[in-house]
């Protein structure tokens, strides 16, 4: 029986790497062309647009009570509407919880008529812009309020030594 020296070993082992090397590329290559792009826009919406939300339920989402029955009529003064929350939904869509005249806030969507001369027109992350129709420009946009600092953060206790140096030392600062 012939035994095969170190020098053959060697030969085979890199033959099997340089292999199992050529197979891990083309599999890559294979999954990756085979996939779809990442960078591919999401298709268009479809022709069946989903049933419109109750407006309800998205007053209780965005903190809103029982809407009043009543109305009160408005004039084109946004000192009269104040902004609650809004849910942004897609390009053409979405919700706007408003209050006027100090009552209870309202949700309405894009198109709803807010008073007698004005509708909702859009929304975005921040904002509604209100105007005499959907085409028309905006008679004036409703920005929801910044939150103070304080107002962000829950009451906790004050912060410990540890606690600070920790905040600090993630800030950049070299606290002992």
């Amino acid at each position: 029986m012939k035994t095969l020296s170190f020098g053959t070993w060697w030969l085979r082992i890199a033959t099997f790497l340089l292999a199992a090397l050529a197979a891990a590329s083309a599999a890559y290559w294979v999954l990756k062309w085979s996939a779809p792009a990442a960078s591919v826009p999401p298709a268009a919406p479809s022709v069946n647009a989903p049933s419109p939300a109750d407006p309800q339920l998205v007053a209780r989402l965005l903190g809103g009570g029982q809407v009043a029955s009543a109305t009160a009529v408005v004039d084109r003064t946004a000192s009269r509407f104040k902004l609650s929350g809004v849910v942004a939904s897609g390009a053409n869509g979405g919700y706007a919880l408003i209050a006027t005249d100090g009552q209870t806030a309202k949700p309405y969507r894009v198109g709803a008529a807010v008073s007698d001369a004005l509708i909702l027109q859009s929304v975005a992350i921040r904002s509604a812009a209100l105007g005499a129709s959907l085409n028309a420009p905006a008679a004036f946009t409703l920005e929801l309020p910044l939150l103070a600092r304080s107002e962000g953060k829950a009451a906790s206790a004050p912060e410990s030594n540890i606690e600070r140096k920790k905040r600090l030392k993630l800030a950049g600062s070299n606290v002992e």
